[in-house]
């Protein structure tokens, strides 16, 4: 696919448009000379080059990979027009192709009749689902795993409601049998349950969590900002169909499209099992919601101004790769089948060891040491990390993530606890293209961890 080629389409699709409407010249205050616009952008083109190659398969540290053509000629077609997805007279083509993409979300992760909209990131999303959570189950806290996304306690924390960490076990999982003698007493209402934790990709146990919900009245939550894609590949892969068929019964969940969509930043997503909590949104504006009868999405966010253009960027890629198996399933199973075929390499390798089996498509792992102390362990993987990306002739980018001791413990490797946590090896082959180099990736690490 040639991406300078539809870039111009878009840009010759504007031009086009805009011409239907009559010349309008540009006030001289707007105008500057391609002389100072080239020395600008010159500059701007240099500093941009300090940015580590988020697009290579050599860059396996964070969460991080570049938008799809589709999504950058989709976002470039409509940033011209700079649509707002608030109300219906700010953007009515882009409010439109929202209402089409949150609709083939919903049906992704088995809603029927719902309420959704998309929004500037996860952290958004959530906070709409708590707060939501907040008004059904008014003075109750809310619970969720020790290890789901700090963005949690955060919102509990702005939104005046309790926040419960729940331990998980050796899987990194919540613990539902901590989690029901939470609920037995009583001062919880809403549960959050992890679609791929950040740190791990671990998968809470969604199917068995339903159970508890009737038990104890509580709402269920799924945050699937990261993992919530891998749904299309339930029972394929290796990845169990249970927790991701069984989030079509929970009250909410959110996904972020910037993931595992190939959007760019940002364009998360919240969707609701019940349209009816659209109640709690409501309010009134004396200048907004005035052109159309329709409801418009602003009536159902606590955001306001939100880029129409992000939904056109995910417009066009759902028309070119759906949410389904065989769209953007087939972009999500080679970075799952290098995880779990990394996860052997390591298991074999004399210098590092696999820290758990991966559930999604992050990998952890840590050096093996012939004294291993936690504090040891910490020191090895970060100076196998800062020297992988220092290195100028062949960087590899890796991160790291914080554990205890009992932790290392809990998934059988063996440590002497002289400090409260350390960091291991942490890497994220969400690109495709990472299955291809995963050798050249082993071999380049393995070498970085050889004393």
């Amino acid at each position: 696919m040639d991406l300078r080629r539809w870039t111009g389409a878009a840009l010759e699709a504007y031009r086009q448009w805009a011409a239907g409407y009559g010349p309008v010249e540009p006030h001289p205050a707007l105008v500057v000379s391609e002389e100072r616009f080239a020395e600008a952008f010159a500059e701007l083109a240099d500093r941009l080059r300090d940015n580590y190659p988020f697009f290579h398969p050599r860059y396996a540290g964070q969460m991080l990979k570049p938008p799809h053509p589709a999504a950058i000629a989709g976002y470039l077609a409509a940033m011209q027009v700079n649509p707002n997805n608030h109300a219906l007279d700010g953007g009515p083509a882009t409010a439109a192709m929202e209402k089409e993409v949150v609709a083939q979300l919903a049906t992704m992760f088995g809603y029927g009749e719902h309420l959704g909209h998309l929004t500037t990131s996860g952290t958004n999303a959530n906070l709409e689902a708590l707060y939501v959570a907040r008004e059904t189950h008014p003075d109750l806290g809310v619970a969720y795993s020790a290890d789901s996304h700090y963005t949690h306690a955060r919102m509990c924390r702005l939104l005046g409601i309790a926040g419960h960490a729940v331990p998980t076990d050796s899987g990194g999982r919540m613990d539902l049998a901590a989690l029901e003698e939470l609920l037995a007493g009583g001062r919880v209402g809403t549960v959050v349950l992890t679609a791929g934790t950040t740190g791990l990709g671990a998968v809470d146990r969604v199917h068995e969590a339903l159970a508890l919900r009737e038990r104890y009245g509580v709402r269920l939550h799924v945050d699937a900002a990261y993992g919530g894609f891998f749904t299309l590949l339930a029972g394929t892969e290796g990845i169990p169909a249970e927790p991701w068929r069984a989030i079509a019964g929970c009250d909410s969940v959110v996904v972020d499209p910037h993931k595992h969509a190939l959007q760019p930043y940002g364009c998360g997503a919240i969707l609701f099992r019940d349209p009816a909590v659209g109640r709690f949104y409501k309010h009134d504006s004396p200048y907004t919601y005035f052109t159309s009868d329709e409801l418009h999405l602003g009536e159902i966010s606590l955001e306001c101004s939100r880029a129409g253009a992000a939904a056109a960027a995910l417009w066009l890629t759902f028309r070119l790769l759906p949410p389904t198996p065989d769209g953007l399933g087939a972009v999500l199973r080679p970075g799952r089948r290098a995880a779990v075929r990394w996860a052997s390499l390591l298991a074999a390798s004399d210098v590092l060891a696999p820290y758990q089996q991966p559930e999604l498509d992050i990998v952890t792992y840590l050096p093996r040491l012939a004294e291993p102390t936690l504090s040891a362990i910490d020191k090895a993987s970060a100076d196998i990390m800062e020297r992988g990306m220092s290195d100028v002739d062949d960087p590899v980018y890796l991160a790291t993530y914080a554990v205890t001791g009992e932790a290392l413990r809990e998934r059988g490797h063996p440590v002497t606890v002289d400090a409260p946590r350390g960091r291991i090896l942490r890497s994220v082959l969400m690109k495709p293209e990472s299955e291809a180099y995963l050798d050249r990736l082993h071999a380049r690490v393995e070498g970085l961890a050889t004393p």
